[in-house]
């Protein structure tokens, strides 16, 4: 549902996407898939319709003509990111959201590979999680919900004390397999018919209240 009004709502943590959700790095995504369009004749447009929110190597198996080396040509692709972060900016009011919280009350888990995430991260003048659970960390990306269940495994809590921030249909359906508050983010997931808790443009009227004497939990204001 998407939210007029402020709500509040209860976690113990909050598991955050990096790319459309933390960072905005568009270009860079674009700037790569076009690159890769042009190799193999394949429209750009269709490519990231599916890219968004999945592991490189598993659009890359979606799209490649069948004589391609599919794991040859993502770690080529992924190289090609690792180098490039011209573009790369932080979404509004993502660093003073990161900024309040402590480092067990949060995680990035994010469908890039760990080199790349932290890459952009930086570029992006982010503060780095303490944990960070990349592409190499799972058996199966989004949206299978290995990744946000893996989060919440590492920081000692049930998928239920989890809130989840995503822009993507591949990370909005990871989330809700884990059993997982989530909150859709940025315009492009705004008209989707997935299922969400509430919906916001970016993190500037999102405010997080530490736990007190009087709860242990995190209030995340919306």
């Amino acid at each position: 549902m998407q939210t007029n009004s402020q709500v509040n709502y209860k976690a113990k943590v909050i598991l955050f996407d990096m790319d459309g959700t933390l960072v905005d790095s568009t270009p860079v995504v674009e700037r790569t898939w076009q690159r890769f369009a042009n190799r193999h004749g394949l429209n750009i447009h269709e490519i990231l319709a599916k890219s968004h929110g999945r592991r490189t190597h598993e659009t890359v198996a979606l799209f490649a003509p069948k004589h391609v080396d599919v794991e040859k040509e993502a770690a080529n692709i992924i190289a090609e990111e690792i180098l490039d972060t011209e573009g790369v900016t932080a979404i509004l009011g993502a660093k003073e959201i990161l900024e309040i919280l402590l480092p067990n009350q949060w995680a990035v888990v994010t469908s890039a590979h760990r080199e790349l995430a932290v890459r952009r991260m930086l570029a992006a003048g982010l503060p780095m999680p303490t944990f960070l659970i990349a592409a190499e960390d799972v058996e199966q990306g989004k949206p299978a919900p290995d990744g946000y269940l893996r989060a919440a495994k590492i920081l000692q809590c049930l998928p239920s004390e989890c809130i989840v921030f995503e822009d993507s249909p591949a990370g909005i359906n990871a989330a809700n397999s884990a059993n997982m508050k989530v909150f859709a983010i940025g315009n492009n997931i705004k008209s989707t018919k997935l299922k969400y808790d509430a919906w916001m443009l970016d993190f500037t009227n999102v405010k997080v209240n530490l736990p007190n004497l009087f709860s242990e939990q995190l209030l995340i204001t919306i």
